[in-house]
């Protein structure tokens, strides 16, 4: 289905629930390529019930869900962050100002005064600094001064905080942050597109286990009639008969725990998708499976360049080498050239006219500082160190925890599948005996003990074959997970 059929669904779904306030953040940066088009509409009563595929329950979980809701909040600061990171070698402009009135026995005094000033640091480490200042007093007894001036200061380190290297190391660090931040936001996605998954398939599966209570409900009424009709032609005990009423009783109570854990299943899927809970809906989708062959070592290629965890971890070994060299650089001594000047004009208003007086100076050098007997920048380094080969020893295990986790899921398909296969002819056999063991009773072959008992074998042989079913397609849902993969399968693209 279309994302013009997935936005009907979603309409439909919030016109039956309860009013509530649209959030101020869309999120639009989802897209989801559903690709199956919900059935009919069904009304039971005053209520509606609403057919929801599984894509379009992973759509509607995509825009409501909260968890990826809070998530897509988080990247507004993340970004900004990131943003403020790459804004370090930008100029910084401070303007500062004060007027002030003083009051004295000699009389009062007016001043006013103006001081924009100017910072600018290149990613070689130079540090520039200019400053403008205007003052302007004014005083009843000595007249009017105006001053103004300009001054130019700047530092170039020779060794400590000098380079490139050191003094981009912040934004290089920042952006690995941010790549860090996309793949939590991935994560958190793929989880929770696998939550809605696997509820909406617990849903599926209670809604089968409905109908075969039913069924079994229906068949052990059909063999009560059965009974009654042998009773009444004499080949059959009287009381062989409660047999079959306390299996239908049984059954009964099978029914009602069924539905119980339909609603159940029901509200926590409704819970996923930030719906009203009292929402009546039906999974729409058929329980059908198909094998699919997994190779293994193709498998491993694809984790180790999609898993968002294992490529946290190649990052965060990044991050701790670039931690290393800054450690390293601020071991160094500081040594720095200098220079800069500044120009002077001051102003003096009398009774005899104007007077002015002008002036400037300019310095350069050089600046020492070296410390001695400070081990705390030896710590800094010693730790950063330790990091590098802590972090090392954590992509290892990474790896190895990565290789395992999808050797396993790539095993635990295969099984599945097995098992499916032997549930599946295991729960055609039953129903074959079954049938068999009643036509044999209709004609007093059989009693009314094994037909019952075969029964049983069946109820058990039809449950076994649904949660292996769901089983293998859950199986198949945590394969993509492990790959990293969930996101591509459902063809959804984070526009962030």
């Amino acid at each position: 289905m279309n994302k013009v059929r997935a936005f009907v669904v979603g309409l439909l779904l919030s016109a039956i629930v309860m009013s509530r306030t649209e959030p101020t953040l869309a999120l639009d940066h989802l897209e989801v390529s559903p690709t199956s088009k919900p059935d009919s509409e069904l009304v039971v009563g005053n209520a509606q019930i609403i057919d929801l595929s599984l894509a379009d329950a992973v759509y509607l979980g995509l825009r409501d869900n909260r968890a990826i809701r809070g998530a897509y909040l988080q990247r507004i600061t993340q970004k900004f962050d990131l943003r403020v990171a790459e804004d370090q070698f930008a100029p910084k402009l401070v303007l500062s100002g004060r007027s002030i009135a003083y009051h004295s026995q000699e009389g009062h005094d007016n001043t006013l005064e103006v001081i924009p000033a100017s910072t600018l640091t290149t990613e070689l480490g130079t540090r520039f600094s200019l400053a403008w200042t205007n003052q302007l007093d004014q005083a009843n007894t000595s007249g009017q001064t105006r001053s103004s001036g300009v001054s130019l200061s700047v530092i170039q380190p020779l060794f400590r905080d000098a380079g490139e290297e050191f003094n981009t190391a912040p934004v290089r660090l920042a952006r690995l942050t941010e790549q860090i931040n996309r793949l939590s936001l991935k994560s958190t996605v793929s989880q929770t597109v696998t939550q809605i998954v696997r509820a909406y398939r617990e849903f599926l599966r209670a809604q089968e286990q409905v109908r075969l209570a039913h069924d079994a409900l229906e068949r052990s009424r059909q063999l009560l009639e059965i009974n009654k009709a042998l009773i009444t032609a004499g080949r059959m005990a009287a009381f062989e008969i409660i047999q079959t009423e306390a299996d239908g009783a049984m059954q009964e109570l099978g029914v009602e725990e069924a539905n119980n854990q339909l609603a159940t299943s029901r509200r926590e899927l409704l819970r996923l998708l930030a719906l009203d809970i009292g929402t009546v809906m039906q999974a729409s989708d058929c329980l059908q499976a198909k094998h699919v062959t997994i190779d293994a070592a193709q498998a491993q290629q694809i984790a180790l360049e999609n898993q968002p965890e294992y490529l946290t971890q190649l990052i965060a070994n990044e991050q701790a080498k670039i931690n290393l060299k800054v450690a390293q650089n601020q071991r160094l001594s500081d040594v720095s050239l200098v220079g800069g000047g500044n120009y002077e004009r001051h102003g003096f208003s009398e009774t005899q006219g104007d007077i002015a007086a002008r002036r400037w100076n300019g310095y350069v050098g050089v600046q020492v500082d070296i410390p001695i007997g400070d081990m705390s920048r030896q710590q800094g380094e010693v730790r950063a160190q330790v990091d590098v080969r802590s972090q090392v020893l954590r992509l290892k295990e990474a790896r190895q925890l990565l290789e395992q986790s999808v050797g396993d899921a790539v095993r635990d398909v295969g099984t599945r599948w097995r098992q499916y296969e032997i549930a599946q002819r295991a729960r055609d056999l039953s129903l074959k005996k079954l049938d068999f063991e009643r036509q044999k009773l209709k004609v007093g072959r059989s009693s009314n003990f094994q037909v019952l008992s075969f029964e049983s074998d069946l109820r058990n042989a039809e449950s076994a074959r649904l949660n292996v079913l769901l089983s293998y397609l859950n199986a198949q849902t945590q394969l993509d997970l492990q790959l990293g993969m969930t996101l591509e399968s459902w063809q959804i693209a984070i526009n962030d």
